[in-house]
């Protein structure tokens, strides 16, 4: 897949083009990923898909500080890459570019720009100013600058409509098991490893602290997790806790990220570290003394093996 960066789509073979966010590129995006490629072989053109960055929402909203989504712009290009589409184009996104109507829009970017031959759009998907590009007003856009265009019928899970809304949900409420599913991969947190209190070490559960490398990246709820841990190109079992630590922490400030990392005891300061989520095993919860906060570690990491292993094995 070549990616392309910049403000203009270069000319392509016949091509076959979806435009979106794509956040977490979850099993709905890739019913459109699978689409355009086979439009594109029926026509013997080349696939494309169009995305910008940063987030239209980072720049138009006014809470941007808060937004939290499902995938960094790496993890989002490296996802799509796996569904082996000819191009990605990254358009940067400005208050200006806000303001292109949407027919416009395709007329400038996918029609003058790429020679657009055939328009796959998501369910209810909008773009363009005031969100007027939905899927009827592009028909009539496509009748007068002649490509081709369809709609994908939404694509559910156990009844429930599979959106990136709906995984942004499930993981508020810590249900990364739902979210895996709808993902069609287990949801992850990227970081680095920075130092701590110890204090786990001291009770015999040594833990690394874990800072976000995306701070836009959305954090499951508070809780203790199964998770499987990558680093250094190894695969370790772990189990997570994310919270305020109220066994320790009197006052509830700083929200932490903490992994024990199981069977695994080296120095690990300042290193990469990936921790994907598997399921949640608990609240998080506050014990009145420090071994019978030890006792339930025991508990945690013993149904964290359980989960990982029936995952392994499954």
């Amino acid at each position: 897949m070549k990616v392309h960066t910049g403000i203009s789509l270069q000319p392509l073979r016949n091509p076959v083009i979806s435009i979106g966010i794509f956040d977490g590129v979850h099993k709905g995006h890739t019913a459109v990923f699978n689409r355009v490629r086979q439009r594109a072989r029926e026509l013997k053109g080349e696939s494309a898909i169009v995305t910008f960055w940063p987030h239209p929402r980072m720049v138009l909203g006014k809470n941007s500080d808060k937004l939290k989504f499902l995938t960094s712009q790496e993890e989002k290009v490296a996802l799509i890459r796996r569904h082996k589409i000819d191009h990605l184009f990254v358009l940067p996104f400005t208050k200006e570019f806000s303001q292109l109507p949407a027919c416009s829009f395709v007329r400038q970017y996918l029609v003058d720009g790429a020679g657009l031959a055939h328009l796959v759009f998501g369910f209810d998907h909008h773009f363009g100013r005031k969100r007027e590009g939905n899927f009827e007003n592009l028909k009539t856009c496509a009748e007068i600058y002649g490509f081709s265009i369809e709609q994908l019928e939404p694509l559910t899970e156990g009844g429930l409509r599979i959106s990136s809304s709906a995984i942004r949900l499930a993981l508020a409420h810590g249900n990364v098991k739902l979210a895996s599913q709808l993902l069609s991969y287990h949801y992850s947190l990227h970081g680095t490893i920075i130092g701590g209190r110890q204090v786990g070490r001291a009770i015999g559960y040594p833990t690394a602290n874990i800072r976000p490398g995306d701070m836009n990246k959305l954090i499951p709820s508070d809780g203790v997790y199964a998770v499987k841990v990558m680093m250094g190109g190894k695969s370790f079992m772990g189990m997570m806790n994310i919270g305020y630590r109220p066994t320790l922490n009197e006052e509830k400030q700083n929200r932490s990220l903490e992994v024990h990392i199981i069977d695994f005891d080296d120095n690990v300061y300042n290193r990469d570290i990936t921790i994907s989520f598997t399921d949640r095993i608990r609240d998080e919860k506050k014990f009145e003394t420090l071994d019978q906060l030890k006792q339930q570690l025991a508990k945690d990491k013993a149904e964290a093996i359980r989960i990982l292993s029936d995952t392994r094995h499954s």
